[in-house]
């Protein structure tokens, strides 16, 4: 670039030395200012350098001045402040759906966000037990392609897989498509999920995110609006563990009183709660009876007890027994297929 049109970028160079190199433990003295400038081929005079802060300030950046050492020039406001962006690498790193790869990319642009200097603090490592990374890579675009087809009143289709024991991919119902009306996006269990109404089962359904493949947003209207209207999900992801699908029931548990927080984190704060003599406590919910349920409850021990319906409780019961005694798990696990 010629040394003239190079001086004309002047207030676009500031612009970019101010964003990308201070803060305000890093700020630039005006000498600092005008050598970087010169290294860019650009001639900086004390006044005309004053007039080009006043026209930052005024097109709406916080250019401030730091007295104390080091003395400077810096960026005082930011559309992110450092705690947020922290906030969001961590939440980014700690993502089970977003792939290690797309992590790292992701981190990055939000580093772009801050200083050179701040950034740095951004590049950490969020520690967090048995953390497994989605392998799918495609799961960026995924959500992106529901989120059109959501704002677009469209129907898609794609493909889903499962994992066999050779741990590898295969596609369900032969690869068949699945065409679906997408309504909305739910996060449990550290999966996303779509939730779309199947016409022709005439149901909704729900989907993990990371096991759909070949996304199309189609020509057709969505359906199955007042079925997605009368849902409630927030109530419908507490009911489902891990997102199985089961029996619907109205359980009665008993729990002990130390187990109250697992209950109002897993089942919401207004779930209704009768003391049960001085240890313990009910509650009557409604969920999906299924093997993650099951698995779920037995995590608390002898601390929590189903009530009823009987028939739920042989159910577990017969789980139990399944475990400790294997020859009897395949006909248990014939109610669940």
């Amino acid at each position: 670039m010629a040394k003239s049109s190079n001086q004309k970028a002047k207030v676009l160079c500031l612009m970019k030395l101010f964003l990308e190199e201070t803060d305000e433990q890093h700020p630039l003295s005006r000498k600092q200012i005008e050598e970087r400038l010169a290294d860019l081929g650009i001639q900086a005079a004390r006044k005309s350098l004053y007039d080009d802060f006043e026209m930052l300030r005024i097109f709406g950046m916080d250019i401030a001045y730091r007295k104390e050492r080091p003395e400077g020039y810096y960026l005082a406001g930011r559309k992110f402040e450092l705690p947020e962006l922290k906030l969001l690498v961590d939440a980014v790193q700690s993502s089970r759906f977003i792939t290690e790869k797309k992590s790292k990319e992701l981190i990055r642009k939000i580093g772009s966000l801050a200083s050179i200097h701040e950034a740095k603090q951004l590049q950490r490592q969020v520690v967090v037990s048995n953390r497994i990374k989605s392998m799918n890579e495609s799961i960026y675009y995924n959500v992106d392609s529901i989120h059109t087809a959501i704002a677009g009143n469209q129907q898609i289709r794609f493909q889903y897989f499962e994992w066999t024991v050779a741990k590898q991919t295969r596609l369900k119902r032969d690869g068949a498509w699945y065409q679906i009306s997408p309504w909305a996006l739910t996060w449990d269990d550290e999966n996303y999920y779509l939730i779309g109404f199947d016409e022709a089962a005439g149901i909704l359904k729900h989907f993990r995110v990371d096991k759909m493949l070949r996304i199309q947003i189609l020509d057709e209207m969505r359906c199955g609006r007042n079925e997605f209207e009368r849902l409630d999900i927030g109530y419908y992801t507490r009911k489902m563990f891990g997102m199985f699908s089961g029996e619907e029931e109205i359980l009665k548990i008993r729990f002990e009183n130390r187990y109250i927080g697992v209950v109002i984190d897993r089942f919401g704060k207004d779930v209704p709660v009768r003391p049960d003599g001085e240890n313990h406590f009910t509650v009557r919910v409604q969920v999906a009876v299924s093997e993650p349920f099951f698995g779920w409850l037995t995590g608390l021990g002898g601390g929590a007890e189903i009530l009823s319906p009987q028939e739920v409780v042989d159910s577990y019961r017969e789980l139990l027994k399944s475990i400790l005694y294997p020859e009897e798990k395949r006909q248990f696990m014939k109610q669940f297929i």
